[in-house]
């Protein structure tokens, strides 16, 4: 006798056997659908530079005579392609209403150098464009008036070269209450070669404010949250350098004065008298110091090879 559990199954068998399309017809098992891959956000564009600054330089009080060093400042800076011209002090407000003017028409980063007079004149069209919401990109002083105001928040980038103890100039200017651009003062009162009216006509220096208004339009706007003003006395015969602020830095095991200023290719009074040590001061690890810093390293501004603008055809004045 036949089980019937066995002729179940061989009928189950002969019923696939006879219609494979029920095979068929059951669903397969779905496969787990595949996550797309989410590509990665494509890099920013590299930062456009900025376009080329214009410059307006003050001379002093009878200044043809006495702040010709501001002229020769002029011819260097429209040598490497810039538009530099100079005016008298007397002009101040016209030619600040003209930059402001220009300003809205083209903006383009303005740079102001003043000697003397000129100095204050700097100061005060930087005032003019604060109320206008106009940044001033930098603004260089070279012994200005003790009249002088205080450095208006607009100004990105400030550096006052001056005599503290001149009679015709002397302006000690500062920044008013939370300025957070850059800020760099300079005395020059020991030097014994350095008097009002030559003071601007430093080759030496010169050269540092060319080399620092060319690297301006390569670098983007900055008003660091992390930048140290920096207050000099320079040591006697001793060449300006026209660092752009000062930053903190963390001192690691084995570092010494000398350490980081060679590292940093700063003279060790300038650390000195930047943190306001003694010269036997000793460092500790984790120790927070102030360093001086260019508009750019070393290492960037040689990276950014980058030819200055097409001189322009003719200068006004």
């Amino acid at each position: 006798m036949i089980d019937p559990r066995r002729l179940v199954v061989l009928a189950a068998f002969a019923l696939l056997a006879l219609n494979p399309g029920l095979a068929a017809a059951s669903p397969a098992k779905s496969k787990p659908a595949a996550i797309p891959s989410v590509a990665p956000p494509p890099p920013e564009p590299p930062a456009e530079p900025l376009p080329p600054p214009k410059i307006y330089l003050f001379r002093g009080a009878m200044g043809p005579f006495f702040s010709t060093g501001i002229d020769r400042l002029s011819e260097k800076l429209t040598k490497a392609g810039f538009s530099a011209d100079v005016y008298e002090f007397t002009l101040c407000r016209l030619i600040g209403n003209r930059a402001i003017a220009s300003y809205k028409e083209s903006p383009a980063p303005i740079v102001l150098i003043g000697h003397s007079m000129g100095g204050l004149c700097s100061v005060l069209i930087s005032e003019m464009a604060a109320k206008e919401n106009i940044p001033i990109s930098l603004v260089i002083t070279i012994d200005p008036a003790h009249a002088t105001d205080d450095v208006p928040l607009n100004v990105e980038r400030f550096i006052n070269i001056f005599l503290s103890d001149s009679v015709l100039g002397g302006g000690d200017v500062v920044a008013v209450p939370g300025f957070r651009g850059h800020y760099a003062s300079y005395d020059l009162k020991l030097n014994s070669r350095v008097s009002h009216i030559n003071i601007e006509k430093s080759d030496d220096i010169h050269r540092q404010i060319v080399d620092m208004v060319t690297q301006l339009p390569r670098i983007q706007v900055q008003t660091q949250a992390d930048a140290v003003p920096l207050r000099y006395l320079v040591p006697a015969d001793t060449l300006v350098e026209l660092w752009d602020s000062g930053v903190r830095l963390p001192v690691r095991a084995g570092d010494t004065m000398e350490s980081i200023a060679a590292t940093h290719r700063v003279p060790v009074w300038a650390i000195l008298q930047s943190n306001s040590l003694p010269e036997n001061a000793t460092l500790t690890p984790g120790q927070s110091i102030i360093v001086p810093r260019h508009l750019t390293p070393p290492e960037a501004a040689a990276a950014m090879a980058v030819p200055p603008p097409a001189a322009p055809s003719g200068r006004k004045r």
